[in-house]
């Protein structure tokens, strides 16, 4: 354990930083192999529909990732900040109501999803020709939430307490599994969508089950205790506090997918929701890698934090926007140069390929300059200032984009359900920007004060 916090406290940032970032990396594209295999194989094994039928679940997905966000995400800063303060005893508490957390809300999320998923799916925009798609899917994938939930939620804390490669190890099991069951489910036994939802659950069963054994092996530092299992008020309070803005930004990613879908519904139609969902499978290849190096920062950002190393965390910002965003700009020359080409992944309807080309270029028109956003975000949360960060994070997706997709679509029509995305990143980066200035200043004054009382 020593040997992990001196890496955090002492080593060279940039090298920590690609320690941390690259595994978290590789497990985040991993876990995003999850939607885009499903998708590709049911795109090509089934047809274009049936991934409007995907499409229409996003909003249901979207609030399960939430609360394991919320929960895995929020102990994962709180138990990095009391491992930089040496209470490792307090970090297991944490540890253990997280699981006890994580089990009560995928347990109501499945209960809840599958009594009132009809009139969900109806509400979400469905039409009769895409609700048996839609519906043979998510059942499945309701089932699995507590595989989900835990996979998640726990593989947050490994990389916490300084193990990246076995949160990479967790992903990567659970990602390949999918990834070999998909095409033997939907074409050598004809399953279709039920195949592409067998095969993501089993996945996350694997995962569940190594991310379990790790916390009961003598390569974890944190153990789960069943005395620490017991919920504490100031506990679940911390935890809640600080996991609030990713829950957030996804419960309002929810709220966007649905008013998205509908609006994409009356503006162009059901394929028009199936180039939206292949739109958000290519924006997950290029974030995906930007949300790993926030999960590498996390701890990094978090420990010295905590240790009162105020230089260090800054550099680690520096560092961290910098990949960021060499990785938008990657991702918007791909998909300004090649729209076509990646729609064609999924399916090669003629109409599907008119609809999702033109607004991928649309949509992701700010790309270059939203790493800087999401990774700003993300400094918040991890030094602990809950409140700002879940106010960056919801400029994206409430203050801004809902009031866009409100207003935009009946003027422009589809191309307004395209500009809103990139609107909203534009304004709500200038403004992440003025926090971001504010907070740097801070955090230079600190560490004048900190250097001041060490001589």
């Amino acid at each position: 354990m020593e040997d992990r916090q001196e890496q955090l406290r002492s080593e060279k940032i940039g090298t920590l930083l690609l320690k941390f970032s690259i595994p978290a990396i590789v497990g985040m594209l991993v876990n995003a192999l999850y939607n885009i295999v499903d998708r590709i194989f049911i795109g090509q094994g089934v047809n274009a529909l049936a991934i409007t039928g995907i499409g229409l679940v996003f909003p249901i997905m979207t609030v399960m990732m939430a609360f394991g966000m919320l929960i895995g995400i929020g102990s994962t800063a709180l138990i990095s900040i009391r491992l930089g303060e040496k209470r490792q005893d307090e970090a297991e508490h944490i540890l253990g109501n997280a699981f006890t957390l994580l089990v009560i809300v995928s347990l109501a999320i499945t209960v809840l999803g599958l009594i009132f998923i009809d009139p969900l799916l109806v509400i979400f925009g469905a039409s009769p020709d895409t609700i048996g798609y839609a519906k043979d899917y998510i059942v499945i994938i309701l089932y699995g939430t507590i595989f989900n939930a835990l996979g998640f939620g726990l593989n947050n804390i490994i990389r916490a307490e300084g193990n990246p490669k076995a949160a990479m190890l967790t992903m990567l099991l659970g990602a390949i599994i999918n990834t070999i069951l998909d095409p033997i489910f939907i074409f050598v036994f004809n399953m279709g969508v039920k195949g592409a939802a067998y095969a993501t659950i089993i996945g996350q069963l694997a995962n569940t089950i190594y991310v379990l054994s790790y916390f009961n092996s003598k390569k974890s530092i944190l153990k789960i205790h069943r005395k620490h299992m017991k919920l504490s008020k100031e506990i679940v309070i911390g935890i809640f506090a600080i996991g609030m803005s990713p829950f957030a930004m996804q419960m309002a990613a929810s709220v966007v997918q649905l008013l998205s879908n509908n609006a994409l519904k009356t503006h162009g139609g059901d394929l028009a929701i199936g180039a939206m969902s292949i739109i958000s499978s290519a924006v997950m290849i290029f974030f995906m890698p930007i949300f790993g190096i926030n999960q590498g920062a996390q701890p990094i950002i978090g420990y010295n934090y905590g240790a009162k190393q105020y230089d260090r965390v800054k550099h680690t910002l520096k560092l961290a926007v910098g990949a960021a965003t060499v990785i938008s700009l990657v991702g918007f020359i791909t998909v300004q140069v090649f729209p076509q080409a990646i729609i064609r992944i999924f399916n090669d309807d003629p109409e599907l390929l008119r609809i999702g080309s033109s607004g991928i270029r649309v949509y992701l028109a700010m790309m270059p300059i939203i790493g800087f956003q999401i990774v700003s975000a993300n400094y918040f949360q991890a030094i602990g200032k809950a409140k700002i960060s879940m106010f960056l994070s919801l400029l994206r997706q409430v203050t801004l984009l809902i009031p866009l997709l409100l207003i935009l679509p009946p003027i422009f029509g589809l191309t307004g359900v395209w500009l809103s995305a990139p609107t909203a990143d534009f304004i709500s980066s200038i403004i992440t920007g003025i926090y971001v200035w504010r907070d740097m200043r801070k955090l230079d004054e600190d560490h004048a004060l900190v250097l001041a009382l060490q001589k």
